[in-house]
């Protein structure tokens, strides 16, 4: 534990004790997501090797793919030189890290004045997260 507090501190959590955490295919080098992390997402990720988020929308913990199965090994952590940025070398099981069912969030492409779909969709969301 103490060496996770010292691994926290060493780092530049912004005021609401947050920081982004890239999401990388460890294999591909593809960017998957961006997502933000507090220290017990941090915690949890290194513990487990699963990655964990914090949503700012829902304001709590998750764990990616806790919902759609579609869950992230963390194969490798590594901070910028600033120390205010992680980044996660994944393995994306599943195939989709996007909850709208693509592999990537970074699936739609700029062309012209318009943003265009150029992703590969793996799963329907609206069948992957019906309502119970």
């Amino acid at each position: 534990m103490h060496m996770m507090q010292d691994l926290l501190r060493s780092m530049k959590i912004d005021t609401g004790g947050l920081v982004a955490a890239i999401a990388q295919d460890a294999e591909t080098d593809e960017v998957l997501m961006v997502a933000w992390m507090n220290a017990e997402a941090f915690r949890l990720t290194v513990k487990t090797g699963l990655a964990h988020y914090w949503s700012r929308s829902r304001q709590q913990l998750w764990r990616k793919g806790e919902e759609s199965g579609h869950v992230q090994k963390v194969r490798e952590i590594r901070v910028d030189c600033d120390k205010d940025v992680l980044l996660l070398k994944v393995e994306q099981v599943g195939g989709a890290a996007c909850h709208l069912g693509f592999r990537s969030c970074f699936s739609w492409r700029l062309e012209g004045e318009a943003w265009v779909e150029d992703g590969e969709r793996v799963f329907n969301p609206e069948e992957k997260y019906k309502k119970r």
